[in-house]
């Protein structure tokens, strides 16, 4: 049984294609010692190493899934008392890679960076030499399906007319949403894919405009600079419910619990499913007691009741790895994500 989680599967080619790219980084500037465990209990390992503040650092601008778990994690860590401190900082540039550079030269080592399927797809597309494996994986903590919106005045009323325009007009029919190479763009991808498209025309076909942050493309899409949006649930919910932008789809296989009006892509007739995952990461090269704490303690996070009412209201399914199985898990959507991108003709 595969262990990831973003993919799309294109039965009538025959193709399977999945991971892509990550969405967060947290940063935790965090006091460690010798003596005591993490605020909150001991460590999973063992360790003796105490954690008493984080910086968190989301590796995108304000407003986007990775900013909203970011500040979700800062918050129940310190509304919980899980540490005394957890300041959010923002870094964003190249679909997180820039967070990443910055997480790869951070020397303490109480520090997380939320991260998932969008980094991992901008580390290939950038061809970052900072990667995802040469840091330390802590947890997988949620996934979230894509929605695709058009403006309230879009003459497209369901998602295979917008597909159909673009096919027919090209780069005339643009559509925003997260960084270049990440799960939004992929996806516009295999949409294209489905209907027909080989990977050498789809460059020539996609006109897609890319942002560091969801406050961005909704105002792109508000503004109607752009024909179509694609991002997390999450994400555009507020603005669907009141009637700014019109959902045309989910990328789910099941319908969004916070959109259960609108139809999922399979529904559609389109065969192609996709999840948004995200986790955190710190720095590489820290001790198995440092690792150990950390685990620790955004176990207690996703432990709590605060964190579980966080999930559920902003549409994110729980999807809680740690240890040999978020490394395994890791290990698969990067290989995976390698994989889609060559087929839809984002590497080469």
């Amino acid at each position: 049984m595969r262990s990831f989680t973003q993919h799309a599967r294109l039965r009538r080619r025959g193709v399977f294609v999945s991971g892509v790219l990550v969405t967060a980084a947290l940063a935790l500037s965090a006091c460690s010692g010798t003596a005591g465990a993490p605020a909150g209990g001991s460590t999973a390992g063992g360790a003796e190493t105490a954690i008493t503040s984080l910086k968190v650092i989301a590796p995108a601008d304000p407003g986007g899934g990775w900013d909203q778990t970011a500040r979700a994690l800062s918050q129940v860590l310190t509304e919980d008392k899980l540490v005394s401190s957890a300041p959010v900082t923002n870094i964003g540039g190249a679909g997180g890679t820039v967070g990443l550079a910055n997480l790869a030269t951070e020397k303490e080592p109480a520090t997380l960076m939320i991260t998932g399927s969008v980094m991992v797809g901008a580390v290939e597309t950038n061809k970052s030499k900072d990667r995802i494996e040469d840091m330390t994986p802590i947890a997988k903590l949620t996934e979230e399906p894509a929605v695709i919106v058009v403006p309230a005045s879009s003459p497209y009323q369901d998602v295979k007319s917008l597909i159909a325009a673009i096919v027919k007009d090209g780069p005339q029919v643009a559509i925003t949403g997260g960084s270049a190479g990440g799960t939004d763009h992929i996806l516009a991808g295999l949409l294209l894919t489905d209907a027909g498209l080989d990977a050498a025309t789809i460059p020539q076909k996609l006109n897609y405009v890319a942002n560091s942050g969801g406050g961005e493309a909704a105002t792109m899409l508000l503004g109607n600079n752009v024909a179509a949006g694609i991002s997390g649930v999450g994400e555009f919910a507020e603005l669907i419910a009141s009637g700014d932008l019109r959902a045309l789809a989910v990328s789910g296989a099941e319908r969004s619990e916070k959109l259960p009006d609108v139809p999922t892509l399979t529904e559609e007739g389109i065969d192609v499913t996709a999840t948004n995952w995200r986790g955190v990461i710190a720095p590489g090269g820290i001790s198995d007691g440092d690792r150990a704490a950390l685990t620790d303690l955004v176990t207690q996070v996703h432990d709590s009741d605060a964190w579980a009412s966080i999930v559920a209201e902003n549409g994110w399914t729980d999807a809680f790895l740690t240890g040999a199985d978020f490394d395994t898990f890791l290990t698969d959507d990067i290989a995976q994500t390698k994989d889609t991108l060559s087929v839809i003709g984002l590497v080469g």
